[in-house]
């Protein structure tokens, strides 16, 4: 076997560049105690928190593929729930900043997360119209509803009773009965998709926010289970909601005076609207934790602040408004007679719910969060569309509060799309241009160093000694920058069009460009007096034009300097002699456009990427096409040579970046990360690093490792992933009696699942053959009169010399909590008997009770008609009963005496703190009384 060429990984290093992507939204966190001060928000598929304070990110909680699309803090501040694109939810601990539990039981993006009141269970809403609900201490879905028709937008618990209710983009509002797990009413009271969903008013009033520019309000009553039967419904109804006339039925049809199996729970009624400023579709409709300052936006970048008045507040409010009607009855009367007039006066929803102000954000906002102080300030928090975080603070206590801006996290990110990138010579400096703005940034550090405000950036460079660079616009100006101090040293029309490329001559004394107006210019580096100062400062002089007959899109110079490579709109490369300017090759064979090139390190190979989607490679000898590559699945956008090799990479806007062999045209690896279409990248000098920008507005660095890479191996992974890609998109096994796709239980097939089954089985064969080896072993002993030695498994000798039944307890051990049920549903029944077997065993020795009945009854419920019809069981499922039972009763018994032991020294600890109180307050009582005495004392002695 011949010696494979070796080659070398890259891989993903870092994502920098990037303050919030847009997919997700941001939240307030708490961190070291402090309130109001850091903010987590999704960064593609990680999540960066932010010190607004010190405008830095203090903690990058890392993610795997799939991009981020909703955050929830939970209650207690200590975990931060965390939803993905692919369904997947995971839990990470703010402490450690580490991922501890996943779910995985959604098909499509999750929508929205939210925890109950103590934290204990989470429910995920999805665009595949589930919604599940999580516990969070057992790690384990407890159950799935279905119901709605499209993506869920928004779910909530109600702290009191145990409902949940959702909004979806069905139009419909749903009410869950979370006890028996069923849908017990629907809403059907709006015309568009429900967007925003917020309960105020110690949950008696429901807000909500659709398509259009009302904000619809319902009042709830929860009825009581024992009911008043001398009072009628619908009166009881009515004094309960004082602000409601007598309407048998709302307009939109939701409230029916008859009394409907649903209403014995709970009864909706509109009680009005609110009118919004924005006329578009409502994006994000919260309340603070206090309930009191609702917040609401649409498509724009205004948020419009409403307070929500007490009781108190209300009444205060409807005495005044009472006085005011009393006066003007009293002038209105004729008589004049001081007598007492009826007077009705009717509060409106606008009198309990008022509006604060408007806070105007600097671009379109995506996602906000509150938080309301006890002193009467608000604190609201912006992720904009154009990747910025923005802070505004507002006192709610003043009559006309007005919003002040005080943070801003801008420094961490472009605004807008980066067109181009560059390397330092040294490596170090990265040098990335957007439309407004170009940054530095230190490749180790990954901190912005510099950052200049300049045109709209398509192409850039370094000039030779790393104190200056140029940048090309798409007006088709040159912009020369000196990056000491920071300021734009020149400003030169180069081309009529967009200047589109620019390359750096070999001998570095000049460089060449190309635009829109089919024309290439060369330009000479000079020296130049500046006026402000006696020094000479760096210029640029125009020397010669090339004039074509298509519009320039792409230049290169050829390592010797002696030919010079154009690609043109007319989808040929043309190459031109740099001394005489005479044509030398036309490059002919792509169906579109050339938009990238670039001639290897010893000028014998051109490489060409083009809108059609392949990557050519050519001699530059004779213009021979040496191979057409299939190179992306859109557009390919970028194309380099890696130095001193024959190496190269190229990005595409199938958000991926390619390294391919240009020797043996073979494709080596695919850098993957990106989340929407790429549109540049640098090489370092070395060669040892690649940044990337993307359509997704981070930028990433990927690093050459020292680990091999072998062409056979990593093909082998390829196929592997795929292979696990398409185990999860397989059926879901589906249960006895359930139609297919109608899947009850919360969990989903994963390639983890698959696999703990597959442990699963493995320990019960081993379990199989080691009791059979025990059996013959007995039986040789017992023929051969003497105790011969028994070989052991080494599996089992591994696991420190245990018994092969421990080490299938050890193995159910093993298994996540959250995957538990799905690797039980993908396990045959032909192992179940076993299983069943052992059960009995490990309950009757009283081990890890809690989990063996939870797979137990799992699969008493899955395999019930099975198990009952095999006499062979019967025996084995009535000492089950017995022994659970016991056992149960003996967990249960131990849980509540520790219960009630907690509660003792509970009520000891209140006691003793009581006591120390008391007595602190009888010898401060004592105190006085002293200094009273020695007062008096004192002014008798003076009279």
């Amino acid at each position: 076997m011949g010696l494979t060429k070796q080659y070398l990984r890259y891989v993903a290093s870092a994502v920098f560049g990037l303050i919030g992507s847009q997919k997700g939204n941001i939240v307030f966190v708490t961190l070291r105690g402090e309130k109001g001060r850091y903010v987590a928000v999704p960064a593609c598929e990680h999540v960066f928190i932010w010190d607004l304070r010190k405008e830095e990110k203090i903690l990058i909680l890392q993610g795997l593929k799939q991009e981020v699309t909703y955050l929830c803090p939970s209650p207690d501040g200590l975990h931060l729930a965390v939803g993905y694109e692919d369904g997947s939810v995971r839990i990470f601990s703010l402490l450690s900043g580490e991922g501890s539990v996943t779910f995985n039981g959604h098909k499509a993006a999750i929508t929205t997360l939210k925890y109950d009141q103590l934290g204990g269970r989470l429910a995920s809403g999805s665009k595949d119209t589930d919604v599940i609900v999580w516990d969070v201490i057992n790690e384990s879905g407890l159950y799935r509803l279905k119901g709605h028709k499209d993506a869920v937008t928004q779910a909530l618990f109600l702290r009191e009773k145990n409902l949940l209710i959702t909004s979806g983009k069905d139009t419909m509002v749903k009410w869950w009965d979370l006890d028996t797990q069923h849908c017990f009413k629907t809403m059907v009271g709006h015309r568009t998709e429900v967007w925003g969903l917020v309960l105020v008013s110690e949950e008696k009033r429901l807000l909500t926010g659709a398509s259009d520019s009302e904000l619809r309000a319902w009042d709830i009553d929860y009825l009581q289970e024992v009911e008043d039967l001398e009072e009628p419904e619908h009166k009881k109804i009515r004094e309960s909601s004082p602000g409601i006339q007598d309407t048998p039925e709302a307009e939109d049809g939701t409230f029916e005076m008859e009394e409907t199996p649903e209403d014995r729970i709970v009864s909706c009624r509109k009680a009005g609207s609110i009118m919004r400023e924005g006329r578009d579709r409502v994006v994000n409709l919260a309340v603070d934790k206090t309930g009191r300052i609702l917040g609401c936006h649409g498509i724009d970048s205004v948020l419009e602040v409403f307070c929500i008045l007490s009781k108190e507040e209300v009444q205060k409010k409807m005495d005044k408004k009472m006085k005011k009607a009393r006066k003007k009855a009293r002038l209105n009367s004729s008589t004049g007679e001081e007598e007492d007039l009826e007077i009705n006066v009717e509060m409106t929803l606008q009198d309990e719910i008022q509006r604060v102000t408007n806070i105007r954000t600097s671009a379109k906002i995506k996602s906000f969060d509150l938080i309301h102080s006890t002193q009467g300030e608000l604190k609201a928090v912006f992720l904009l569309q154009n990747n910025l975080v923005e802070l505004y603070s507002l006192s709610t206590s003043l009559p006309a509060p007005q919003p002040i801006r005080t943070s801003r996290i801008t420094i961490g990110g472009h605004r807008s799309d980066v067109r181009t990138l560059s390397f330092s010579s040294d490596n170090i400096a990265v040098l990335s241009a957007a439309a407004d703005s170009m940054k530095i940034w230190n490749r180790s550090t990954l901190q912005c160093i510099r950052t200049m405000s300049c045109e709209y950036a398509l192409c850039s460079f370094f000039v030779p000694g790393d104190r200056q660079v140029i940048i090309g616009t798409k007006t088709g100006k040159l912009q020369l920058y000196d990056l000491a101090s920071g300021n734009l040293l020149e400003t030169i029309e180069a081309h009529d069009g967009a200047l589109w490329s620019m390359s750096l001559s070999p001998d570095q004394r000049g460089f060449v460009t190309g635009g829109a107006d089919k024309s290439v210019k060369f330009w000479d580096f000079e020296l130049v007096k500046d006026e402000k100062s006696t020094q000479k400062r760096l210029s640029v002089k125009q020397t010669r034009t090339l004039q074509l007959d298509e519009d320039v899109l792409c230049v290169s110079y050829s390592p010797s300097q002696k030919l010079l490579a154009v690609s043109l709109l007319d989808c040929t490369v043309k190459i031109f002699y740099v001394d005489t300017l005479k044509f030398f090759l036309s490059l002919y064979g792509h169906k579109l456009p050339v938009i990238c090139m670039d001639i290897s390190y010893d000028g014998a190979l051109i490489a060409t990427g083009s809108a059609d989607r392949n990557v050519k490679i050519w001699g530059l000898d004779f213009g021979d096409c040496h191979k057409s590559l299939f190179a992306h699945d859109d557009s390919v956008m970028y194309l380099r040579f890696v130095p001193k090799s024959h190496l190269f990479f190229t990005a595409g806007k199938d958000r991926k970046i390619k390294q391919w062999d240009a020797d043996k045209f073979e494709h080596i690896q695919t850098l993957e990360g990106h989340h929407q279409e790429i549109w540049c990248f640098a090489v370092s000098p070395s060669g040892d690093y690649v940044v990337s920008s993307s359509h997704d507005k981070s930028l990433r660095l990927w690093e050459r490792t020292k680990e091999p890479l072998i062409l056979e191996e990593e093909r082998e992974m390829q196929r592997e992933a795929e292979y696990e890609e398409s185990v999860a998109k397989e059926d879901q096994p589906a249960v006895p009696g359930e139609t297919q796709g109608d899947s009850y239980f919360t969990g989903k097939k994963t390639i983890e699942t698959v696999k703990a089954a597959e442990r699963i089985m493995e320990a019960i064969e081993l379990y199989r053959e080691e009791t059979a080896k025990m059996k013959e072993h007995k039986a040789i002993c017992k023929a051969a009169g003497k105790e011969v030695p028994l070989p052991t498994n080494p599996i089992l000798m591994a696991y420190g010399n245990i018994s092969p039944s421990a080490y299938v307890l050890q193995i159910f051990k093993g298994i996540k909590s959250s995957e538990l049920e799905e690797s039980l549903l993908v396990l045959p029944f032909s192992y179940v008997p076993d299983i069943l077997k052992l059960f009995n065993e490990f309950i009757q020795l009283g081990s890890d009770v809690e989990l063996i009945c939870r797979c137990l009854f799992f699969l008493l419920r899955i395999h019930f008609g099975q198990i009952t019809s095999n006499q062979m069981l019967v025996p084995v499922i009535e000492e089950l009963k017995e022994t659970t039972i016991l056992k149960v009763r003996q967990v249960r018994d131990v849980i509540g005496f520790n219960m009630a032991g907690l509660d003792y020294l509970k009520r000891e600890c209140e006691a003793k703190s009581e006591v120390m109180f008391f007595a602190e307050a009888t010898s401060q009582l004592e105190e006085k009384k002293r200094k009273r005495k020695k007062r008096e004392k004192m002014i008798l002695t003076l009279t």
